[in-house]
C-alpha cells in the first residue's frame, strides 16, 4: 500500500500507531499550573493583543499539550530505526546503534535545540566511543537542519575549534540515505507519512482534547482573571483580600 522498501506497511503502520498513541488530550488545572503559570504575563498577553483572558488561557493550555506532543515526535524519529535491519535503540547511551557497522547515534529534532554545554558535552561522549574504537563513526543527525549535510562536526572545547572526520553532523535525509542506500529515503517516507496517519487516526477513532482548566478556575472564583492570579499568588500577602479593579 506504501511500498517503502526500506521498512514494510506493517512496521511503519505500527509505528504511527505507537507513537499516536503517547500523543496528549487532556489538561486539568493541577497540569496546567504544574511550572506555575505567570498570571502578570497573562494580562499583558490579554490586554496587549487584545483577546479575552479565556482565549489566552486556552491557547496556554494548547501549548502545553503541543510540548508534550513534541517530546513524542522525537520518539516518532528515534525509534523508526528499530525497524530497520541491522539497527536498534537501546535503552541508555545512544540514540540509534548498528554495531555490525559500528555507527553510532545522537538525535536531535532541530539544529538549534542544543546550548554550547549540552554540545559539548555530546561532542565529549563521542569522542570518547571513538577513542575506545577507532572503527567507530558518530553521528549528530539533526532532523530540522538549516541545510542538506554530512560534514564533520565542527565545535569549540576549551576555546579550541575540533573536529574529526569519524564525529559527523548529519541531517536527516542524508542520515537516511546512509541508513537505506537510497538517496531519497526521507522525501520518500515524508510523502506517505501523512497519509498513514489519516489512516490510523481514523481506524483508531482518535478522540478531541478534553480541557477542565475553565471548570475547576471557576470553583476558585466566578471572576477569572482574579482565579488565575489567586492559583500562583494566594499564599503571598494580601492576597487573602485579592480584588480586582474595574475602573
Amino acid at each position: 500500500m506504501y511500498g517503502l522498501g526500506f521498512i514494510s506497511d506493517e512496521d511503519l503502520v505500527k509505528h504511527v500507531k505507537e507513537t499516536i498513541s503517547k500523543y496528549r488530550f487532556s489538561i486539568n488545572l493541577e497540569q496546567f499550573n504544574k511550572n506555575l503559570i505567570d498570571p502578570i504575563k497573562l494580562s499583558f498577553d490579554s490586554k496587549v493583543y487584545g483577546k479575552s483572558i479565556e482565549d489566552i488561557i486556552e491557547s496556554e493550555a494548547l501549548r502545553q499539550i503541543d510540548k508534550s506532543n513534541t517530546n513524542h515526535i522525537g520518539y516518532f524519529h528515534q525509534n523508526i530505526f528499530n525497524y530497520f535491519s541491522g539497527w536498534y535503540v537501546p535503552k541508555q547511551g545512544f540514540d540509534a546503534i548498528n554495531e555490525q557497522k559500528k555507527i553510532f547515534v545522537e538525535m536531535k529534532n532541530k539544529h538549534n535545540t542544543m546550548n554550547s554545554a549540552s554540545s559539548q558535552k555530546t561532542y565529549i561522549k563521542m569522542q570518547n566511543k571513538i577513542l575506545r574504537d577507532d572503527e567507530a563513526t558518530c553521528y549528530l543527525v539533526e532532523v530540522i537542519a538549516k541545510n542538506s549535510q554530512d560534514i564533520p562536526w565542527k565545535i569549540s572545547l576549551d576555546g579550541e575549534q575540533v573536529s574529526n572526520k569519524n564525529i559527523r553532523r548529519t541531517s536527516i535525509d542524508r542520515f537516511y540515505e546512509i541508513v537505506t542506500g537510497i538517496p531519497d529515503a526521507f522525501k520518500k517516507l515524508c510523502e506517505v507519512l501523512p497519509l498513514v496517519i489519516e489512516n490510523v487516526t481514523k481506524e483508531s477513532q482518535i478522540g478531541t482534547i478534553g480541557n477542565t482548566v475553565f471548570d475547576e478556575l471557576n470553583e476558585l472564583s466566578p471572576e477569572l482573571v482574579k482565579s488565575i492570579y489567586l492559583l500562583s499568588f494566594n499564599k503571598y500577602n494580601g492576597f487573602e483580600n485579592f480584588n480586582l479593579k474595574d475602573k
